[in-house]
Formats: C-alpha cells, sequence, structure tokens
C-alpha cells in the first residue's frame, strides 16, 4: 500500500486515524476518476455464500449446483472472497450491500427501517423515524414462536396492515403510517417532532424468547427517549387488534432509525446508476445512495431482459437476486443450489449485451447449516478484458479462495470494477 502512505504524507498534520485514512483514500479514488463510456454490472445472488459440511457431502450449494453459464465466464475471470464488515462480524443486509456500493458500513449506519420505506415508495421527511418489521407468531404467553408468521403471503400482510392503519392513525401528536411490503414484512414510519434514533430492536432474533422492550442506543438523548416510549405506545395499542389473527398474531420491529445523510453513488462514482430488484429493502438501499428504482420485472430473467432495455440508458446496473438468501434462511439446501441453477438459466439474457465490468457475488452469506447470516466471506466473481483469468473451471467457494483477488473488504469491490473498466488515472510520477 505504498501509494496510501504516500497520499497520507502530502495532507499535512492529518491525523492517522482509521476514519482520516479512508477520507484520503476516498479524496484519492476521487482524483483519479476518469469519466468514461463503460458499462458495470454488480450483479447480487444475496445470501450467496454457504458452508461444506459433512451433512451436505462437504459441498456448498454454488459447488453443488449445475451452473453452466457461471462456469463459462468463471473461466475467464478474477475470483475472491470479500468480508463483508470486519473478520468476525455478522452483517444484516443493509451493511452488507452500503458495503458492495463502495460505503464504509462502519462509517455509514443506516437503520433497516428507513431502508425498508424508502423501497415501499414513502416518501420520508426531515425527523420521520422508520421500523421495519415482521409479522410474527407469539404463544399465549408473548413468547416468539416463529418469527416469520410462517412467511404469510403478501396478501394476509396488506389485509392485517389494513387493519392495524384503520385503528391506529396517531399515538399522542404523532402521526402513524403503516404500510405492507411482501409476505410478512411491513414498515412503519412515525412522523412527529422531536423524534429521533436510532434505538434498539423488538426483536429477539431468534424463537423462544419475548419481544424485547426497545430502549435508546444513547441513554441521554431526549428525542431518542421520547421515540423509545412511542415504540412501547404502539405495541399496547396494536397487539391487541392482532389477538385473534392466526398465525399473525404479533410483530417484531427493528432498524428503528432516521434517514441520515450519504453521499450520492454518482457523485462519488461519476456513473450514473440503476436498480433491478424485486424485494422493497433493495429498493430502499439503492434509492438512498440515489440509484433510479426501474420497477416492474419480478424474475430474474424478467430483470436481465429489462436490463436489455434499458442498457443505453445507465453506466451502472446494480441487479438483486433475493432467493439463494431465503432459501439458505429455511436451511433447504436443495431449494438453494436449485435457486442458483434458476439464475445461471438465465444468465446468458444478460450476456447479450455484455458489460464491459462484470462483479458477480453475494452481499454475505446464508449458510444452509446456520438459517441465518454468517460472518464467513462471500466468494465474489470479476470479468472484464483486463481482469485476467484465475484458470477456474468453476466459480465456487473452494475456487474463490485460490483466485487473485484474495481476501478484501467489500467496500472496494466498486474501487476494482472501476479499475477494471479503466476509470482511473494513474497515480503519481
Amino acid at each position: 500500500m505504498i501509494f496510501m502512505r504516500h497520499r497520507l504524507n502530502r495532507i499535512a498534520l492529518a491525523p492517522a486515524s482509521p476514519q482520516n485514512q479512508r477520507m484520503n483514500l476516498d479524496a484519492l479514488y476521487s482524483e483519479l476518476t476518469l469519466k468514461t463510456k463503460t458499462k458495470l454490472a454488480l450483479i447480487v445472488l444475496d445470501g450467496l455464500g454457504d458452508l461444506a459440511t459433512k451433512e451436505q457431502n462437504y459441498l456448498t450449494p454454488l459447488e453443488a449446483a449445475h451452473t453452466p453459464n457461471l462456469d463459462k465466464l468463471a473461466k475467464n475471470s478474477a475470483h475472491g472472497r470479500m468480508i463483508p464488515v470486519a473478520p468476525g462480524i455478522t452483517p444484516g443486509s443493509g451493511p452488507g450491500h452500503l458495503g458492495l456500493f463502495g460505503y464504509d458500513p462502519l462509517e455509514f449506519q443506516v437503520g433497516r427501517g428507513v431502508i425498508e420505506a424508502l423501497g415501499l415508495g414513502l416518501e420520508l421527511k426531515p425527523g420521520d423515524v422508520c421500523a421495519r418489521a415482521n409479522f410474527a407468531t407469539l404463544d399465549a404467553k408473548g413468547i416468539v414462536t416463529d418469527r416469520r408468521a410462517g412467511r404469510i403471503a403478501t396478501e394476509v400482510c396488506e389485509k392485517l396492515v389494513a387493519l392495524l392503519s384503520a385503528k391506529i392513525k396517531k399515538i399522542g401528536d404523532t402521526q402513524v403510517i403503516i404500510k405492507a411490503g411482501k409476505e410478512h414484512r411491513f414498515v412503519v414510519v412515525f412522523r412527529g417532532k422531536g423524534l429521533e434514533g436510532p434505538l434498539t430492536d423488538a426483536d429477539p432474533n431468534r424463537e423462544g424468547f419475548a419481544i424485547p422492550t426497545v430502549k435508546p442506543r444513547d441513554a441521554k438523548n431526549l428525542k431518542q427517549k421520547k421515540m423509545a416510549k412511542l415504540i412501547a405506545d404502539f405495541y399496547k395499542a396494536a397487539l391487541p387488534v392482532l389477538a385473534k389473527e392466526k398465525p399473525a398474531n404479533g410483530f417484531l420491529m427493528r432498524g428503528i432509525a432516521h434517514q441520515p445523510h450519504i453521499p450520492l453513488f454518482e457523485d462519488r462514482y461519476l456513473l450514473k446508476p440503476a436498480c433491478l430488484a424485486v424485494y422493497p429493502m433493495y429498493k430502499g438501499l439503492a434509492q438512498l445512495v440515489g440509484m433510479i428504482k426501474i420497477e416492474g420485472p419480478q424474475t430474474i430473467a424478467e430483470q436481465f431482459e429489462r436490463y436489455l432495455k434499458e442498457y443505453d440508458n445507465y453506466d451502472f446496473f446494480f441487479i438483486h437476486y433475493k432467493y439463494t438468501d431465503k432459501y439458505g434462511e429455511d436451511g433447504n439446501f436443495a431449494a438453494k443450489k436449485k435457486a442458483i441453477e434458476d439464475f445461471d438459466a438465465a444468465l446468458p439474457i444478460l450476456l447479450k449485451k455484455k458489460p464491459d465490468v462484470i462483479a458477480i457475488t453475494g452481499d454475505h452469506s446464508t449458510p444452509v447449516s446456520m438459517k441465518g447470516h454468517s460472518w464467513h466471506p462471500q466468494p465474489v466473481l470479476l470479468h472484464s478484458t483486463t481482469s485476467g483469468s484465475d484458470k477456474l473451471e468453476r466459480f465456487t467457494e473452494t475456487g474463490a479462495n485460490l483466485g487473485s483477488l484474495s481476501v478484501f473488504d467489500s467496500k472496494f469491490l466498486i474501487r476494482l470494477m472501476q479499475a477494471n473498466a479503466k476509470m482511473f488515472d494513474k497515480f503519481g510520477a
């Protein structure tokens, strides 16, 4: 990292803290960035990474899947693995994706409620506090027995949200806005004076426990204290409304926060970005950094077809595929493997107008054996005319361990994509 030391030495009296180093490195990238006519595509198979275990015949779903199209691409690509946040830290989808977009998730922390609200098309106002919510199943003692209420259908979620919205429009002087998402998911926005996040979650994050009481992240912050009381009052009003519903007789809330300021993607990278995602949260993440949401496509094949139509309108495409994560969380090896195969079958559509740079990866790992997100580095494939070939026959976790990209922080992926697009001028003489 000689170039980084030289850059830091040129900045008089700059403190050598990690945050200043990040800021100075971003400034260097900005100075070197060139505007080009290249096309870049970041394709995210959510929760792609997995573990090879004895129970799975020492194969991951990616290794077990039949992926002839990925294999063909893999032979002419660079491979590696990425740490989404920091070694040992398990990320949520928000930090996982912000890292992929090049924003240090430790520096830019965004509540999941804000992301979900934006993804559902809600126009947030300054001071709004948002919470991402799940309908859940509670037993007679208030213990969570199913965090997702059996993944109820979206139509059922919409009916329950309409029921809550009709009963709870305000709490004191605070307006309450409730909007349904997909399946068991919904979002709640609190709009009033003197509100602020972030708060702790009203979610035990596993079955067998009661819903925890939310608390301010900063015990001295009066706005957070007011917000915590509002959440408690919302539960008191909402739970009786759902008490007789089956299986969704309760709900969990997390990511309770207000919207922070984040630099726009286009300003940061000189790339006009578009998002092709199905689930609201990922649309919200993209919108948060200024990507244009392209609505309509519901399958990966439809997303790739729309990419072809929009090819000339944007420089950067973020294409999100949810089902690898969904089946990883369900602990369903066969379904996760099939989801990868379905993705592979659709890939030739995208390649009809092959981007100059393609990155295929996950936002984190969701091992089937763990039924949830994990800290394990996710595999990444980087393809361009300048990526070179790691001479690997397949794109897998095992192969990625041998790749030329090695193991790196996911926040640098976008920079590697820019480099492969020849978007950086030479540094120094």
